[in-house]
């Protein structure tokens, strides 16, 4: 399969062609919602899109999955080289990862700022832990969250001037990564980290001992949960908003984006319907489910294709 998407993609020169499967095991392998909904594009756009999850991938690995013993200098050290061989377009063994996004960004055009974003907001893990507001993580998520989603915007393609996607590009970025945020609340905690606005979980009675007294005793203080619906509700909002975007896509690629909204905004619902009990367990969609949407959004998909070449 892997070979067909190269090909069709125009990708023949053999070392590029690895990095582009290096990526694509990267997201096979952590990214499932997302690798399932890339099977819904064009075979010719799925190694692109590879290509940004395994850069984004690599480098969150080195803030989060290097050996424990990496201090912040060591892991600030990794990003920088990371950055430094970007945008100076050198790609070497080390980096496996940049061959292949370096390829995309110049096929696709995209603007090298946006790696420069989304690089800074991956320094800012090293030493930020908390958000003091809404302002203060949303500066964050333009480059974690925002920056994603403008980067996918020139291989999905749009059926008017992109400018016009942008916003709801920016937004659907937010609400994936605002999902995530409710979803892993135990799991950033382990990594001394809290994504959720301090002053809306205070307007609740809660603030991080609170969040660490839950995380040890493994149950949800009703304070707790009622900040985190609260933050549930303004991402509900944010999933409104972004869904306006899709019948802006190109209709081929309008599939995939639909087959990865639903399946995250499944996560979301199942995070209220587990009374956001996320110190206990975390929240997902079942493989059953997935493929259902999967199922649903392979037929629009051929359809559109049939359409596109007719």
């Amino acid at each position: 399969m892997i070979h067909a998407e190269l090909h069709a993609a125009g990708i023949d020169d053999a070392r590029l062609r690895e990095s582009y499967r290096y990526c694509r095991r990267l997201n096979a392998q952590h990214g499932r919602t997302y690798f399932l909904a890339t099977r819904l594009l064009a075979p010719s756009q799925r190694p692109a899109v590879h290509a940004l999850y395994g850069f984004a991938r690599y480098a969150d690995d080195i803030l989060d999955d290097m050996d424990v013993a990496a201090g912040v200098a060591e892991r600030r050290e990794r990003l920088d080289q990371l950055s430094a061989k970007f945008f100076s377009g050198t790609a070497d063994a080390s980096e496996p990862v940049l061959a292949a996004v370096l390829h995309t960004a110049r096929t696709y055009r995209i603007p090298l700022d946006l790696f420069d974003d989304f690089l800074s907001s991956m320094r800012m893990d090293l030493t930020v832990t908390d958000y003091a507001d809404r302002a203060a993580l949303n500066r964050y998520m333009r480059g974690s969250a925002e920056v994603i989603g403008l980067q996918m915007l020139p291989i999905l393609g749009t059926v008017g001037p992109r400018a016009e996607a942008v916003p709801y590009a920016e937004a659907l970025g937010r609400a994936f990564q605002l999902t995530n945020f409710l979803r892993d609340v135990d799991e950033d905690l382990a990594r001394n980290r809290v994504y959720l606005p301090a002053d809306e979980l205070v307007a609740h009675g809660v603030d991080r001992d609170l969040l660490l007294w839950c995380q040890q005793n493994r149950r949800t203080d009703p304070k707790v949960r009622a900040a985190l619906a609260a933050q549930h509700a303004v991402t509900r909002e944010v999933y409104r908003e972004a869904r306006k975007g899709i019948a802006l896509l190109a209709p081929q690629s309008r599939p995939c984006v639909t087959t990865a909204f639903t399946l995250y905004s499944e996560i979301l619902d199942r995070i209220e319907a587990l009374d956001f009990a996320v110190f206990t367990q975390r929240a997902s969609v079942g493989v059953g489910r997935r493929l259902q949407v999967f199922s649903a959004g392979l037929i629009r998909a051929r359809r559109a294709r049939r359409c596109g070449a007719a």
